[in-house]
């Protein structure tokens, strides 16, 4: 009779090597961002209010998406498809200069803000370029800055773009002040199909309410209009009260974002007593998205008013997108291209890594004879971390292995990117993690009850009185 002692973490040194070294890596990072003065919240891998939150919304109908990094009620938007899909998507924008003064604005993190601030960004030569390719993008976007503080450019931005991909869905994104009836006449003749608008929760009533009036009058023009905006924690109320006052002007959806600090104006987040998520990566990379980290309580808010909107029946399409669901369109744009690189690892279609299982130490041997029993000989034996990997499709029954010494062998998953070396595309680990605290595997790609297909208009849903 097999024995069902567990083998203790301490049973198995290289493992213990290999978890250590990622868990130094974050902690420094952690320190070294700490040293700035930005505060973050307690330390809480395992998230257990949101994955409640979670599996209510699914129970509710909900689709979790990309490995629960977004999460849909109702119709998602084309362009949100789009963006973690394995299709062409793009946005430009037409220079970094807004009227507005956002304080949680990330444009001042990207590269060269200042630059294209004063100079236009080159987009007739992008798309251009893009064309040249021979991509055939399915969602093009135009973002700023404010795209409408040069409303003739962004007519053009359109027109153009529609001449060269006449079948690609054209969006805007804008805080919506600036609009007026003329405008949405020629955006409209310029192809354009989605408007997507950002309420700024900190402006008088009044403003509010121009924004919303005009988003009453887009609904007339532009076959789908949103709202897309910060969930930002101690605004629940104001955002519920929000919620119910664009479902009753017909609004299509709203994408509820995930609130971040962008490496600059801390002293405003620490005015309004916001802390950030700790740790604040799932997977430690140097992501080319501007958002950088997320706050504390923000991903809980951004669910919570979903599951009170299904409560309250209101009807338009809502989509909760975290700042790694943002990570996951970088992750899958470099990854997917190269998902066939090792025949011992597998592209994962929940977070776009590719990965392998491995064991360490004592419990190398007892694997190795189970894949050799089942016929496996691509594994890797690497010597120096006393590991060896294997594709994850054998993991349920490598699960069950027990070693010499009866115990269940302890497995880990290490999650990598494809980079570039030395002209040639190589694996780069990023994370080793022990089997029970990584994400289920997704070998292949899976629908939504909607097939995650490209839909030209959103519809409202019609749910049950």
């Amino acid at each position: 009779m097999a024995s069902s002692r567990k083998r203790s973490f301490q049973d198995n040194l290289s493992m213990q090597v290999a978890l250590e070294l990622y868990r130094d890596i974050e902690s420094d990072y952690v320190c070294a961002l700490r040293a700035t003065g930005i505060k973050f919240a307690a330390r809480d891998t395992a998230r257990t209010q949101a994955r409640q939150l979670m599996e209510r919304l699914s129970a509710a109908g909900a689709r979790l998406r990309n490995g629960g990094a977004s999460v849909a009620l109702g119709p998602l938007s084309r362009g949100c498809v789009a963006c973690t899909g394995s299709c062409t998507s793009r946005t430009y924008a037409l220079s970094n200069n807004c009227h507005r003064d956002c304080f949680f604005c990330f444009n001042p993190n990207q590269k060269e803000f200042a630059y294209y601030c004063e100079h236009p960004f080159p987009w007739r030569k992008q798309l251009d370029d893009l064309a040249r390719e021979g991509s055939r993008p399915v969602c093009l976007a135009l973002s700023g800055g404010e795209p409408l503080l040069t409303p003739d450019e962004a007519y053009a931005f359109f027109a153009y773009a529609k001449n060269l991909f006449p079948d690609t869905h054209l969006r805007l994104y804008t805080a919506g002040d600036l609009l007026d009836q003329s405008c949405l006449e020629r955006l409209r003749e310029a192809g354009l199909e989605e408007i997507r608008f950002s309420i700024k929760q900190d402006d008088p009533a009044q403003k509010q309410e121009e924004v919303l009036a005009n988003i009453t009058m887009a609904l007339d023009y532009i076959p789908t209009v949103m709202v897309e905006m910060p969930s930002i924690p101690g605004t629940e109320d104001q955002m519920r009260e929000l919620l119910c006052q664009l479902d009753a002007r017909g609004v299509h959806g709203i994408n509820l974002l995930e609130f971040t600090y962008s490496m600059w104006n801390w002293p405003v987040f620490e005015s309004l007593g916001l802390t950030l998520r700790n740790p604040p990566y799932r997977v430690f990379f140097d992501y080319s998205y501007a958002g950088s980290l997320a706050v504390q309580g923000s991903e809980e808010l951004c669910l919570r008013l979903m599951l009170w909107a299904q409560e309250k029946n209101l009807k338009l399409g809502m989509h909760y997108c975290s700042l790694e669901n943002k990570h996951r369109a970088q992750v899958r744009t470099v990854n997917e291209p190269h998902k066939d690189i090792d025949a011992r690892y597998a592209f994962d279609y929940g977070d776009y890594f590719i990965k392998t299982v491995v064991a360490f130490g004592p419990d190398r041997s007892a694997i190795r004879a189970f894949l050799r029993t089942r016929g496996c000989r691509e594994f890797l034996e690497d010597d120096r971390s006393n590991s060896l990997s294997f594709h994850p499709k054998w993991l349920p029954g490598a699960s069950r292995v027990r070693g010499c010494d009866g115990a269940l062998v302890q497995l880990c998953v290490s999650s990598n990117i494809v980079v570039e070396q030395d002209g040639q595309f190589v694996l780069r680990e990023l994370k080793i993690e022990q089997i029970h605290d990584a994400a289920p595997f997704q070998l292949r790609e899976c629908m939504d009850q909607d097939g995650d297909t490209i839909v030209c208009e959103m519809k409202r849903v019609q749910r049950a009185e």
